[in-house]
């Protein structure tokens, strides 16, 4: 008797933009990058790949240089911020050679030219290698000083046209206070895009907030170090804490 296909469950979402912090590829450690859990996460989105889902990500340089805090030391913020954006492209190129060892095709998309390293970004570009199944990685923020890379997750998101902004953290959704200092912190399943600039939760900086909400795109903020997890969401499994209409997008 012939064994039967067991059939792909069928994603929630057709296009998603992942936002990592820079911090997720240190791992265990204080700084830099682990191969370790370089390779985790490069698991991850194949995971999601394999299922037809187009994955564009964008990913901070805090593990190696973070702007605001090289301002704060006295430096000039508009040269921290570019630094940190040079960070980015150095994360984002270590991202890329890690999904590659996967099989996965990547392109790295970086808002600051570099032509020996990266694309330029070219929003149509772009979506032309998320439409052939490539996993594109937008670098460098948006090219401009005092933007965050959050801010740049959320305008590319409205360029590409994604169904969802998923930001991976290292707890398990937006709490009312922070959770390892203070256990009887609630965590909230759904929140409005208003609620968050209200009281101020930790989320995403206000400006990626407010252009989430002005376009009526959907985060969902979930925690990266639970393996599988980016998978799940896709699949549309309730974890983490929604901002937005869960299904204001999606297909």
């Amino acid at each position: 008797m012939a064994s039967e296909k067991v059939p792909h469950p069928k994603p929630r979402y057709e296009r998603i933009l992942l936002k990592l912090s820079g911090e997720a590829l240190m791992g265990d450690g204080k700084y830099g990058i682990s191969p370790k859990t370089l390779s985790a996460i490069a698991q991850d989105v194949k995971d999601v790949v394999d299922l037809g889902v187009q994955v564009a990500l964008t990913i901070g340089g805090g593990n190696i240089f973070r702007g605001v805090s090289g301002a704060t030391e006295g430096m000039d913020r508009s040269s921290a911020d570019y630094m940190g954006m040079l960070a980015t492209v150095i994360n984002s190129m270590a991202l890329q050679d890690a999904m590659e060892k996967l099989g996965v095709p990547t392109r790295v998309q970086s808002a600051i030219e570099m032509h020996q390293v990266a694309e330029p970004y070219i929003r149509r570009r772009a979506i032309r290698h998320l439409e052939k199944g490539r996993v594109v990685i937008f670098a460098a923020g948006t090219g401009n000083p005092y933007f965050t890379t959050d801010t740049a997750a959320s305008l590319r998101a409205m360029e590409i046209h994604a169904d969802v902004l998923l930001k991976a953290t290292k707890v398990d959704g937006v709490y009312d206070d922070d959770p390892k200092k203070n256990p009887s912190a609630v965590k909230f399943k759904q929140l409005n895009y208003i609620d968050v600039l209200k009281k101020n939760l930790k989320v995403m900086d206000s400006t990626a907030i407010s252009l989430c909400m002005d376009n009526d795109l959907p985060i969902v903020v979930f925690d990266l170090t639970q393996r599988g997890n980016v998978r799940k969401v896709v699949l549309g499994e309730e974890i983490g804490t929604t901002v937005g209409r869960p299904s204001a997008r999606s297909a």
